[in-house]
């Protein structure tokens, strides 16, 4: 049996599952997206990836600013369709969106659930140093992200992945999920298991402010929020210095290291040649990636070469 689908996606995390969808036997009918945007400048922000996508295959694309009002929900009703995907959308659909579809609403999700529930779980996966994540297929429910389990599948997370390098994979990986997904619900066979409500975690949407580095933490914890929050926030700092006034940086890559130091957390213990090493609450971090405000990321050696870091400099919130 081929399904009508609607595909609901707006960022690439969604992308490869879209374009799969196209090598089934399955009918994609309407891709549902976000409006485009403009910067307050006037510029016009990247659009949704899928919308070039659905171009390629003549699809018509639906872009609604409120997915749940009774004018698109009327919109959608006239695609008749058997199935909602859902991933990366940004919207969370009412139930009588959902009842607009004969089977209701799947969602891929970028986290084994019921762990990291929440718009943001391949970042908060990485910030809690997990060694493994995975993606999760399942049936839209009235709760977020709470449905039950239609697939699932875990991905190890290599010590150097930041959220930039995992999502791609995951991406990949809920392609081939919901694929599988899409022909077991159309053959009637597809199997569903309940979330486990006793072994629930929250992934809530990223703010500018998580990027801030707590030196206080151990080195490790801070290597972990750098890969977290790239591409953004990013994870920033102030440097204090002696001799000036404070400069912002992101730091792009740290690495761990076990010296024991006495300094307080923040203190540069070292500073010449590619050597920039930050106290922390346990152990030493040597920077190896400086973005100062208004330039662009170097290595550590070139930042010491256009900057006089002092021994004593102390990073941290500005005061």
């Amino acid at each position: 049996m081929s399904l009508r689908i609607v595909m609901m996606g707006t960022g690439p995390f969604a992308a490869p599952a879209f374009r799969a969808l196209y090598n089934t036997p399955h009918e994609v009918v309407l891709l549902v997206t976000r409006p485009r945007r403009k910067a307050s400048g006037g510029r016009a922000l990247p659009d949704s990836p899928l919308r070039a996508i659905a171009a390629e295959h003549d699809t018509p694309t639906f872009d609604p600013e409120n997915i749940n009002t009774p004018e698109a929900i009327a919109e959608l009703t006239r695609y008749d369709a058997d199935l909602f995907i859902v991933a990366d959308y940004g919207q969370i659909l009412a139930d009588d969106v959902l009842d607009a579809a004969r089977l209701g609403g799947i969602n891929i999700h970028g986290s084994l659930l019921p762990k990291y529930r929440g718009a943001a779980p391949i970042n908060w996966a990485i910030y809690h140093g997990d060694r493994e994540t995975g993606v999760a297929v399942i049936q839209m429910t009235r709760g977020l992200d709470a449905g039950p389990l239609l697939a699932q599948q875990s991905v190890a997370i290599a010590p150097n992945d930041t959220a930039a390098t995992l999502e791609p994979r995951l991406a990949d990986l809920g392609a081939q999920l919901t694929t599988d997904v899409v022909d077991a619900l159309a053959a009637g066979r597809a199997e569903a298991t309940p979330q486990d409500m006793s072994r629930v975690t929250r992934a809530p949407r990223l703010k500018k402010s998580d990027g801030a580095i707590d030196w206080g933490r151990t080195a490790e914890q801070i290597s972990n929020q750098i890969r977290a929050f790239d591409p953004w926030p990013k994870a920033f700092t102030n440097w204090l210095r002696t001799d000036g006034p404070p400069v912002r940086l992101i730091i792009g890559s740290v690495e761990v290291l076990a010296a024991p130091d006495s300094a307080p957390p923040g203190t540069v213990v070292e500073a010449a040649d590619d050597r920039l090493v930050i106290a922390t609450g346990e152990g030493v971090a040597r920077l190896s990636e400086i973005q100062p405000s208004g330039k662009r990321m170097m290595p550590a050696s070139e930042f010491l070469r256009g900057y006089r870091v002092n021994v004593g400099d102390h990073f941290g919130p500005a005061g």
